[in-house]
């Protein structure tokens, strides 16, 4: 693999090259097949769930539009670093302009805050219909979804703006070798020439800030969303809330659980090999288990999903 120190004239780095996963070429192949796998059923599986939730009115409701979009946010996240990382994985170059770098961490930061700020909406969403039922249609009316839908978007977006602009002023002179799959926060702070103390201070408090108010506040509305529920007298209403709020409780936890460990302090400098597995996991893992854990779990999405199918199916025979 050719490695150079690309500088422009005025001897700061104009593209960087990311390592990606250094092994033998059978095991890359390997690599990226499996990954190519992955990312396709994610894809699929996303928009199945939008696809349902377009397609059946029953489904029209505050909860699954949130969920589409949170659906269709998670093909954008997953999207905005896998088919980078499978076409490394095959070429022999690996690089990745200084502008394509910043672009690509801006994007999946935002929208990495985006999530945060979907799963924190739609745990409102539960709170509402669980422990406000009789208040539940005039508080969260299609208006209000929409406005929660529009602030999620923009709120992760803006929320990652000041880190970008302060990332585009970190001075980098050399080497330019990124030892992960992706332009991630803690290895591009690792290869700036000078000390950028502000920079990674407020980098380290914009990402504690959302992960840590965002994951209160879902704890806390799960918390009392589980009291009320623990009320409800056994029977299938019961059954039925615990089960769809489980279904979001474990996308919560597989998706903070593996943020917080890397980017509630990102100037750490834990082993590369672990950085990459836990980003990984987060990046690729958490968008493919989403679907299967909404609509495995949800009664209403699987009518939904096999309506879907039965429409397919049922268009191909008309065709034949």
């Amino acid at each position: 693999m050719h490695i150079s120190e690309a500088s422009n004239t005025s001897g700061s780095v104009s593209e960087f090259i990311l390592l990606g996963f250094p092994c033998r070429r059978e095991i890359q192949i390997l690599l990226c097949v499996m990954f190519s796998l992955v990312y396709l059923l994610t894809l699929l599986g996303n928009a199945a769930i939008i696809c349902a939730v377009w397609s059946s009115r029953k489904l029209h409701t505050p909860m699954y539009v949130l969920l589409a979009n949170f659906s269709f946010l998670e093909m954008c996240y997953v999207s905005s670093d896998v088919p980078k990382m499978l076409a490394d994985i095959i070429s022999q170059t690996k690089s990745i302009s200084y502008a394509g770098c910043l672009l690509q961490f801006y994007f999946f930061f935002s929208m990495c805050a985006a999530e945060g700020y979907f799963l924190s909406a739609m745990s409102f969403d539960r709170f509402l219909a669980i422990c406000r039922p009789l208040h539940y249609p005039t508080i969260m009316t299609y208006q209000l979804c929409a406005r929660l839908v529009v602030f999620c978007w923009a709120g992760g977006f803006l929320s990652i703006l000041m880190p970008a602009v302060l990332m585009s002023r970190v001075p980098f002179c050399g080497p330019n070798v990124i030892d992960h799959f992706f332009c991630d926060l803690g290895p591009l702070l690792a290869l700036s020439c000078a000390p950028v103390p502000k920079t990674t201070l407020t980098c380290a408090t914009v990402s504690s800030l959302i992960i840590f108010i965002t994951f209160l506040y879902i704890l806390g509305s799960y918390t009392l969303v589980l009291r009320a529920v623990l009320r409800v007298p056994a029977g299938s209403g019961r059954n039925k809330a615990f089960s769809t709020c489980a279904s979001h409780f474990l996308v919560v936890s597989l998706f903070y659980g593996s943020v917080m460990v890397m980017y509630v302090s990102p100037g750490s400098r834990s082993h590369p090999g672990t950085q990459k597995f836990v980003t990984l996991f987060y990046c690729m893992a958490t968008p493919f288990f989403n679907p299967l854990i909404y609509s495995l779990r949800n009664k209403d999405m699987k009518d939904a999903l096999k309506k879907v199918l039965c429409a397919s199916e049922i268009s191909k025979n008309a065709e034949k």
